[in-house]
């Protein structure tokens, strides 16, 4: 049985006492040890640095571990575990999340926390800098700490709705009666948070893996995107802003796509087995800087990994838990190509169906399917497992997901996306060093191309916005797209691009602002069921053909969701409702400084 570290709970009303520890990659191994800081500790604008690295790991680390794929991709239909016992999970595939879900509330929590974390840091700046920081140098960590908060409030809003609005955890104590605020109110606030954020962070990070103020308009082009609906029509202005910002990053950041997509997520060279690491690449924006040490591996390691990696045989400690998850047969669909036919029979399987394949070179750094090999992969040493090639010390198969074993039925495509494996000296159990992306160039390509289809009526040749969208199309092993963009064909490309990112649902949020009908449907055509993969021909196939597993069905005995109004976004946790039941008032405007 998994077995996960426990986090002491924290509700909003508690996010006055979070604790900071330090931790080690570069910037993450220095004080402050805890806050509020000592008065004498900001003298130097390295020092303040430090006072903000734990933003960038610790701070969302319940996000990383319970929040960031399992609301992100599997809400959205890009992945499933239909058959796995856990019902926190299949909360969110099936849409019965309620105030009493586990889920729900390491959801909540883990988005104050980092809410909590950026204040706190903000009040210890203003309060203890001494006259040795450069005010260039306080601005950027005040930035720092806004990106971030403005980051935290951007998942809230677009999973709860209308939430309340802290800028300082200290006056809460004199607030017990919280309110939540309009969506429009935290919208606003969000967009303020990014423009302060781009205006005092610098071009250059100071030190690798920190955030610069390209990372901000990235993260502006999102928000104008996302707030050009909200309205429930288009705001053309802010489609207009958020072409702006994503054309500046992508022509002025000196950002550019890595030429194979396999490259953003390879941390172990498949030759030789040495560590070439993906962290803070050249199309990276922002990510999450996890790191294995010897002490506090957990707090500051990547816990994502064990939850999603399909064997043991792969893990550091035997903790690969991901077996039951995969991708979903909507998600397959989409790689053009893969999908010839996919039928059904009355419980059995059509086994005639002709073998199908994708040029899609997105799906294998995905995706496992029947036949994969990853030679990056190494194993546990102390694990024996059949599925080893110990001469070569690669795997051949993982149990289910890379080659069919006789008379199973029930196989899916497990998850290969972010799993790195076994790393002698460099992981431990539930402790892997590789970082999470938050945004990559790749976006800005896609944003682009998505504003300018909205700002057309729903359709777009535009040749920049074409060139652009083909540069993510086309770096995928595709031919060039020629025909006019919509937002079906840009939304199914984002899904391909940055499945198992947790990207998905909230493409699906921001058109459900004004196109929610639209959004239901496509949620309704999604089948989360079981299927079998067979490939064609065995050992080496060139094709797999997919065979619906009649005899499953999900809850409700369908292999669709039901999405609507009433469950579309998550309610308030039943825990913060008891401790603030004000929570259920009406959402009230915020009232700006």
């Amino acid at each position: 049985m998994k077995t996960k570290h426990n986090i002491m709970s924290l509700s909003i009303a508690m996010i006055i006492m979070i604790i900071f520890v330090s931790c080690s990659k570069d910037f993450l191994d220095r004080p402050p040890q805890s806050s509020l800081v000592d008065a004498t500790f900001y003298k130097t604008d390295d020092q303040l640095l430090s006072g903000t690295a734990d933003l960038y790991s610790r701070a969302w680390k319940d996000y990383c571990d319970q929040a960031n794929w399992k609301v992100g991709d599997a809400k959205a239909g890009v992945v499933a575990a239909p058959n796995n016992g856990y019902a926190d999970y299949a909360d969110f595939s099936t849409f019965q999340v309620t105030g009493l879900s586990a889920s729900n509330l390491s959801a909540y929590k883990a988005f104050f926390e980092v809410i909590g974390n950026a204040n706190l840091i903000v009040h210890d700046i203003n309060a203890y800098v001494g006259a040795g920081v450069t005010p260039a140098a306080k601005n950027y960590a005040i930035a720092e700490c806004r990106f971030m908060r403005a980051t935290a409030y951007t998942y809230l809003v677009m999973n709860y709705g209308a939430v309340p609005l802290i800028e300082d955890n200290t006056k809460y104590l004199n607030n017990p009666a919280l309110k939540r605020n309009t969506v429009e109110s935290v919208w606003e606030f969000i967009r303020r948070d990014y423009l302060f954020a781009m205006k005092n962070l610098s071009a250059t990070a100071p030190q690798p893996g920190r955030i610069t103020k390209w990372t901000a308009e990235g993260m502006l082009a999102r928000t104008y995107l996302t707030m050009a609906g909200i309205s429930g029509t288009i705001n053309p202005t802010y489609l207009d802003s958020a072409k702006y910002y994503a054309d500046d990053v992508i022509k002025l950041s000196g950002k550019s796509l890595l030429p194979h997509y396999a490259d953003l997520f390879t941390y172990v060279d498949p030759t030789d087995h040495s560590l070439k690491p993906y962290d803070n690449n050249n199309e990276s924006l922002f990510e999450l800087q996890w790191v294995y040490t010897t002490t506090n591996s957990y707090a500051y390691a990547n816990t994502m990994d064990p939850q999603i990696s399909p064997d043991a045989a792969l893990s550091a400690a035997g903790d690969g838990w991901g077996g039951a998850w995969g991708a979903t047969n909507w998600m397959l669909s989409l790689y053009d190509g893969l999908y010839v036919n996919y039928t059904q029979n009355s419980n059995h399987y059509d086994s005639t169906m002709a073998p199908g394949a994708t040029l899609d070179q997105r799906l294998k750094p995905t995706f496992t399917l029947p036949g994969f090999v990853y030679p990056e992969f190494q194993y546990q040493p102390s694990t024996t497992s059949t599925f080893i090639d110990v001469t070569t010390n690669t795997i051949l198969y993982t149990s289910g997901t890379t080659k069919l074993v006789a008379g199973a039925d029930s196989k899916i495509a497990n998850i290969k996306k972010y799993v790195v494996g076994y790393i002698p000296g460099n992981s431990g159990q539930q402790a892997y060093p590789n970082d999470v992306y938050m945004m990559r160039l790749a976006e800005m390509y896609l944003i682009y191309a998505e504003a300018a289809a909205l700002s057309s009526g729903g359709t777009t040749s535009d040749g920049q916005a074409m060139a652009y969208f083909n540069a993510v199309h086309q770096r995928a092993g595709l031919p060039a797209f020629t025909n006019p963009l919509t937002w079906d064909v840009i939304f199914q490309e984002r899904v391909k691009e940055f499945a198992m990112e947790g990207v998905a649902w909230y493409d699906l949020v921001r058109r459900h602002y004004y196109q929610p009908d639209q959004v239901y449907q496509i949620l309704h055509s999604q089948d989360r069921g079981l299927y079998l993969a067979k490939p064609h021909p065995w050992p080496n196939p060139t094709g797999w053909s997919f065979h619906k597993a009649a005899w499953f069905t999900l809850p409700g005995n369908v292999d669709q969701v039901t999405a609507g109004a009433d469950n579309f976004f998550m309610p308030i946790p039943q825990a913060e409702l008891v401790q603030a039941p004000s929570l259920s008032d009406e959402p009230v405007p915020y009232v700006f400084n």
